[in-house]
Formats: C-alpha cells, sequence, structure tokens
C-alpha cells in the first residue's frame, strides 16, 4: 500500500532587514524555527526572520519549486500580493 504524499508549501518570510525570504518545506513551522535558529539558509543566517509573512500549499515538491522560482522572479511588492492571491 502506497502512503498518500504530503503536501509541500511553499513560505515568504519577513527578514530582520526588511528583505523577504521564499522557501519550500513540507513543515513551515519547523523550517521556520531552523532558520530562527541560525540553521536554516544562508541567507537567513545574517538576516535572521522575524515572520512568517504567507504560505501556499502544493501537491509535491515539484510544484513547489516551481511556484518558488516563479516568486523569486517577481519584484519585491508584488511578492507578497503573488503568494495571497
Amino acid at each position: 500500500m502506497v502512503s498518500p504524499s504530503r503536501p509541500w508549501f511553499l513560505y515568504l518570510l519577513e527578514c530582520c532587514d526588511g528583505s523577504y525570504y521564499a522557501g519550500i518545506s513540507t513543515d513551515v513551522q519547523a523550517r521556520f524555527a531552523a532558520h530562527q535558529a541560525g540553521k536554516g539558509a544562508r541567507y537567513t543566517r545574517s538576516r535572521p526572520p522575524l515572520r512568517v509573512l504567507a504560505v501556499r500549499e502544493y501537491p509535491d515538491r515539484a510544484a513547489a519549486s516551481r511556484a518558488e522560482w516563479e516568486l523569486k522572479q517577481q519584484p519585491r511588492e508584488r511578492k507578497l500580493a503573488w503568494l495571497l492571491q
């Protein structure tokens, strides 16, 4: 029996310098805690995140990765609006 796959999430963080960081994970809260502890991406080690701004669910890692790439192509002022669509 095949177990159902877990959904993946695209998340957008606000960092301490006001910048945004986008990433994907199956557990956003655990990933956020890792970023805050300095164990996440290099970007968030030098700019600790303050809060999760938005999260969007995807059926699999490939879909979440494509969405992350699309989000990163957006200008800063459109990133949050894109995720909240």
